[in-house]
Formats: structure tokens, sequence, C-alpha cells
């Protein structure tokens, strides 16, 4: 994958941070300059940063996990909802569901409440409820949907998760460190890098910022999905071959082979007998 162009990041204003008066100091690594009473994040940390995070995300993909995207805040969630559909990962754009990680097995049986639902309407046992029944089943699934809908295909813990805004994604954040879950996240300059294994230092407020770094990380999660079907081809390609070879060998075995077998254990037996 290319290496990210820091000119590209600072056209997209991923260098502006949060007012000095906010900052908080484990971010002093990252930040180039104060100007007008706001932090300037360095661009180069902020690319080099962002070059590990890919990396370790495809390695991630790669072995078969999910990424859960995490943005709850106005102007984050459509965006990362857009890009983590692209390359098939779920995400949480609502309010995050207390026990979503910690407490996943609960989680579950709401999403397998909504598969259910999604069934009866299927085989036509909705049609057997009455009016209030169907209405409250109705708002039930309307807020599974709202809720879960884009986890609904997480049948298990992810391997990672991505955060948009530490500070305001904490509850998500801690569930993921309580049971050790890879935290990676665009980390401005008011937030805590300490909490983070992967830190992307950049501005997590504008639109066009996490644009540009959420299309850079999902190029990568593509790229590992493609490697991975790749991988899953030519390992499928390798045991048909080993197959065919099995086949042709057995065949061109000389006529009467088994047969000797058989014959030279009648000759043990006998001669054992003796």
């Amino acid at each position: 994958m290319a290496k990210t162009d820091v000119k590209e990041l600072l056209d997209a204003g991923v260098h502006f941070g949060h007012l000095t008066r906010k900052w908080n100091p484990n971010m002093a690594p990252y930040i180039y300059m104060e100007r007008d009473g706001i932090h300037i994040i360095n661009l180069y940390k902020t690319a080099a940063k962002l070059e590990e995070a890919v990396n370790a995300l495809r390695k991630i993909v790669i072995s078969g996990r999910k990424i859960l995207f995490v943005a709850t805040k106005k102007q984050a969630k459509d965006i990362v909802a857009e890009k983590a559909k692209s390359v098939d990962m779920p995400y949480i754009t609502e309010r995050w569901p207390g026990g979503m990680l910690t407490n996943f097995v609960t989680i579950r049986k709401a999403v397998k409440k909504m598969v259910a639902i999604d069934r009866m309407k299927k085989d036509g046992t909705f049609e057997t409820l009455s009016k209030k029944e169907k209405l409250q089943v109705d708002r039930l699934r309307g807020k599974l949907e709202k809720n879960l809908g884009s986890i609904s295909d997480m049948s298990r813990l992810p391997g990672a998760i991505f955060v948009v805004d530490t500070l305001n994604e904490k509850i998500s954040v801690q569930e993921a460190q309580k049971l050790k879950i890879p935290i990676f996240a665009m980390v401005d300059t008011n937030s805590d890098p300490d909490e983070v294994d992967f830190i992307i230092p950049s501005n997590d407020d504008a639109s066009k910022s996490i644009e540009k770094i959420l299309s850079v990380v999902c190029k990568a999660i593509q790229e590992g999905l493609d490697e991975r079907k790749q991988e899953k081809e030519a390992a499928s390609e390798g045991s048909s071959d080993n197959t065919d070879d099995n086949t042709e060998s057995e065949s061109t075995k000389p006529e009467g082979a088994e047969l000797k077998k058989t014959k030279s254990k009648k000759i043990d037996v006998k001669s054992s007998k003796k």
C-alpha cells in the first residue's frame, strides 16, 4: 500500500487540534506547534502512525476477524457507516449498547430476536398476530434495528475496534480494554493516547478529516479482504490438485498389486501356524 501523502492530510485539515487550554499533556509528542490558541498536529507523525495502524488492521482482516467501527458523534456517524459498509464491517453509530463487548452473549440474544422477527414475517407467522401484537413486534424490530442492525452479522467478538474520538466513546474503549481487544483510534489533542493501542493523531471533529483517515483505513481493510480471498482460493486449488494426484497414483498401480498383498498375508498366516 502506498504511503499517505502528508499534503493530502493537510488539505483535509487533519492537522487542526483543539484549543490549547483543552489539551491532554500525553498528546505532546504529536503536537507540532501552537497557533492562535489552537494546537497543530504533526502530520509527519500522523502519516507514520496511520501506516502502522493500517498494516496491523490488514493483518487482522487477513486472519478472518472483523473490525468494529465506533462513532456516535453527528459529524462522524454517516461517514463511518458508509465506509464500514463498503468493506462489510460492523459498526455502531447510534448510542453504544452497554455490554456490547463485555456482555456479548446477551447482545447476540437481542440480535437473534431481531432475526426471529424477520423469520416470522417471511413464513407468515406474523400475519396470525393481532393488530396490537403486530404493532408491538414492529416497534421492537425498529428499536433493535436502530441499535443493533449494523452488527447483526457479527457472530463473535471483533478482532479490533476502530474509534473516532475516544473521549466521546469512553464506554466502548473501556470495554475493549477489559477484554484486551486491540483499539485503533483517531485521537485529537484533547484525548489520552495511552488508552489506545494504535493511535492516529488527527482532527476527529471535522468531517473532511474523518473521511480522509477512514478512506485510507478502509482501503487497507479491502486489501486485506482481497488477500484473504486469494489465499483461500489458492488453498482450495492446492487441495484439488492433491486429490487429483492421489487419484492418478491409484489408477497407475499395476494390475494385481492388491491381490499380491492379499496373497502375502495368507502366506504369513500359514507360516505362523507352523
